[in-house]
């Protein structure tokens, strides 16, 4: 165990913690073959396997359970000291690791390019996923905030409101119910819808909205990504809803439009989040009260 390195523990941690040599790879930039490499000399110099596969799922053996649990304290340990250090240091150096939903991508980068600007030593790493990744990472306190549309219910966090983020109905420019006044949401529902996967926070949202009428959407297609939803409804598959501020680059292009629905927009938050006890670094502590003036950074009104 004395020559086995940071590098792979890092690497069995993820195996462990995504129950995926593929997408613990795909999480630390990584060939499969690297992975697999790592993971066999981990296994070699501990002397014992570290997981089991059973059918198609992978678990962890008691040694890989054991050795996992000491994993998490070295990382804990060392994120401590990182934390201590940049205290020591103030912002001329430090690093902020930062973790945020997919939609979220359209002005975390401003934001984080302008807190560059007053900060110029601070190093940032910037993680962009989908809802459930990104609740993984939280779960695992991997980063120090994370970013997201709807607080979770099913971690125990501290979580406070920094921007809107209201939704919209985006229908191809010449729909039929383009140049209408206040739509009727039992009209719209209508309509084939083009949403988001399960588990994303707009979905959930828009769901939630249909159901307090007790209207049911008529889904036509889930998609991946919000660009994927913005091309279907150019291409006339359907009619979807999305954050407005994916649609600010896209605006002067004319090939979609905003529909007038009754009960719309949804009056929705941008949410930083970190898990409740977190001792938050001055790195961290400075990005937050940085978030806090986010409305006025970008120009919009902030309730």
């Amino acid at each position: 165990m004395r020559h086995s390195t940071l590098r792979q523990f890092e690497v069995f941690e993820a195996i462990a913690r995504l129950g995926s040599f593929t997408r613990a790879a795909e999480e630390l930039y990584l060939t499969q073959p690297t992975v697999s490499m790592q993971i066999k000399k981990l296994a070699e110099a501990v002397g014992l396997p570290l997981f089991e596969q059973v059918g198609k799922k992978m678990y962890l053996t008691d040694a890989g359970r054991e050795l996992h649990q000491t994993c998490r304290g070295i990382f804990e340990h060392l994120a401590h000291f990182e934390m201590v250090t940049s205290d020591m240091k103030g912002l001329k150096t430090g690093k902020l690791r930062l973790a945020v939903v997919t939609t979220a991508k359209y002005f975390a980068p401003r934001l984080l390019g302008m807190f560059c600007q007053q900060y110029p030593g601070v190093e940032v790493s910037l993680k962009v996923s989908n809802r459930e990744r990104v609740l993984e990472r939280l779960a695992g306190n991997q980063d120090d905030l994370y970013i997201l549309g709807q607080p979770p219910e099913e971690v125990d966090v501290v979580a406070e409101a920094f921007l809107e983020n209201p939704l919209v109905v985006l229908a191809p420019a010449q729909h039929v119910l383009a140049h209408k006044k206040k739509i009727p949401l039992k009209r719209i529902a209508e309509e084939p819808f083009l949403l988001r996967e399960s588990g994303s926070g707009t979905r959930i949202a828009t769901e939630r909205v249909f159901a307090e009428q007790g209207l049911k959407l008529k889904m036509r297609m889930e998609l991946g990504s919000n660009e994927a939803i913005k091309q279907a409804v150019i291409g006339g598959l359907g009619v979807s809803v999305l954050s407005s501020q994916t649609l600010a680059l896209d605006a002067p292009s004319g090939q979609f439009v905003i529909l007038d629905v009754q009960g719309f927009p949804i009056h929705r938050h941008w949410y930083f989040a970190y898990p409740a006890g977190k001792q938050l670094s001055i790195v961290a502590r400075t990005f937050v009260d940085y978030l806090r003036q986010a409305s006025s950074l970008m120009g919009v009104p902030a309730h």
